[in-house]
This record gives C-alpha cells, structure tokens and sequence, in this order.
C-alpha cells in the first residue's frame, strides 16, 4: 500500500515572501535603463546592495548593469530570469566587492552553462552538438573554478589539500589512504617525516610496506 508523504514544514519557497520589509525589490526594464521596484526608493537601493554585496550605489548599479546583460533571453533582457539571476547572488551572500563579483559571473555562468544546455538537447546537427558540448564542457568546469576561488577567498587564501600516509605514534596504527585537510595542517611523506625526524624510520617503512601491499591486492 502506497501512501502519500505528509508535509510537516512549510517548503523554503513558501516561506520566501517578496512583499516583506527586507525583500529583495524586483528590477523595472525599460528602453533607456532599470528601475528598481520599491516604495522607498532609498531603501529599495540599501536591500539590492545588500544583497549583491554592492559597496556603493555606483557598484550597484554596475553590478545591476551587467546582470541585465547576462539576463537575456532571445535578444532581450528578461525580468523573471534577472530576478531569478538576482535571488541566487543573494543566495551566495557575497560580503565584500571580490565575492560581489565572483557571484555575479558565477551566476552568469550559469545561466549560460543551461542556455547552451537546452540548445544542445535541441539540435540533431552532429558538429553543433560537437561544438555545444565543448562550450558546456568549458563554461562547467569554469563554474567549479568559480566555486574554488570564493572558497579559497573565504578561508583567506588556504586551499583544502590532500595529504597521504599520516602515521602515529609508537604503539599506535598507521592511516593508509587519502585525508583532505587544509593548507595549515602541513604533513609529510613518511619517507620525508622520518628524514626529518619526525616519525621513526621504522614507522615510515611500515607505511610503504602497508601502502605497497594494498596496491598489489587492488
């Protein structure tokens, strides 16, 4: 018997109420430039800064700009989609002017990572698959770069590396394998460690023996 699963919260959408106080306001387009849609002008212009980590008005609008022109849609800047655009940069909580314009070109990505998507499932033609296919290539490993490079800027500057053959000391057992910590914990090869005395030689031996013998059972 089958039955149908209970809502016990409300969805996160639900509960993302544009006509609050501190929503974001919505764009106006219009021929000759943007408008933003709010009671109070200054404030409308305060919550867009905020959430697009704008340090000024001049920043805003800058950012708003190039959002307009990421936001087209057959040849036309679209309203819902630079909303949509708008909504995930405040998403991403940018807070300062690097991460405000790392968060605009990721989102722009984006969009453009899913326009040639949709283009791509579109078309039969074997060399503008060929051609799609590259371009969505490119455009998704530059979003992951995107994703690295603001969470390298968060942790100011440190990179998650990974690190092999952590040992312990005497009595204990050695850790084969792969351990990802960040750029502050330094550990070294056994070999290296034991050189500078900081494992027993016999430990890093022990190590290379155990690291040997699961690669020979792999």
């Amino acid at each position: 018997m089958t039955t149908s699963a209970k809502r016990h919260s409300k969805l996160p959408v639900a509960a993302n109420d544009r006509s609050g106080p501190d929503a974001s306001p919505r764009i106006k387009l219009y021929k000759r430039g943007i408008a933003i849609r709010h009671a109070d002008p200054q404030a409308g212009e305060r919550l867009l800064a905020e959430a697009l980590g704008a340090a000024d008005r001049d920043a805003l609008h800058g950012l708003l700009k190039q959002l307009v022109k990421a936001s087209v849609t057959g040849r036309k800047p679209d309203e819902a989609n630079l909303a949509f655009m708008i909504s995930l940069v405040k998403s991403i909580a940018p807070k300062d002017s690097i991460e405000a314009m790392l968060a605009v070109q990721m989102v722009s990505v984006h969009a453009a990572t899913m326009r040639s998507a949709c283009r791509l499932a579109l078309t039969d033609d074997v060399p503008q698959q060929e051609s799609l296919t590259r371009a969505l290539t490119l455009l998704a490993r530059t979003f992951a770069s995107q994703i690295e490079a603001l969470s390298r800027h968060r942790n100011n500057g440190e990179r998650a590396i990974t690190v092999r053959n952590l040992s312990v000391q005497d009595g204990g057992r050695a850790i084969v394998g792969n351990v990802t910590q960040h750029a502050s914990m330094i550990v070294a090869e056994p070999h290296a460690a034991a050189a500078a005395g900081l494992v027993p030689p016999r430990e890093a031996g022990a190590c290379e023996q155990a690291e040997s013998r699961q690669g020979s059972n792999a």
